[in-house]
């Protein structure tokens, strides 16, 4: 068995090769609020897919679908970065109208 190195023979410049452990773990019960999205308000510009640490804005035929709860932690990235504010953030219990 090979000795794992220690943080001083790791390179500079590592790589995260995939987004969060979420999709495997399904992390999304503990959030204490959720995404809400307005598909009519939203421009696809895609940007919430991008910044999402968790990888759980899925997509498909270059639009974004619906947030995928089971594994999003509700940490408002996509609120934030969405330039026409299309996020809204939800209380976790709170109705959706």
């Amino acid at each position: 068995m090979t000795e794992k190195k220690g943080w001083k023979e790791i390179p500079l410049g590592g790589m995260i090769c995939e987004a969060g452990s979420s999709s495997k773990f399904k992390t999304g019960d503990w959030k204490s609020f959720r995404p809400i999205w307005n598909k009519e308000k939203c421009t696809q510009c895609m940007m919430c897919v991008v910044y999402c640490p968790e990888d759980c804005i899925p997509r498909k035929d270059d639009k974004r679908l619906e947030t995928d709860l089971s594994v999003c932690k509700g940490c408002g990235i996509c609120k934030e970065i969405c330039p026409v504010k299309c996020i809204e953030m939800k209380e976790e219990g709170a109705s959706d109208e």
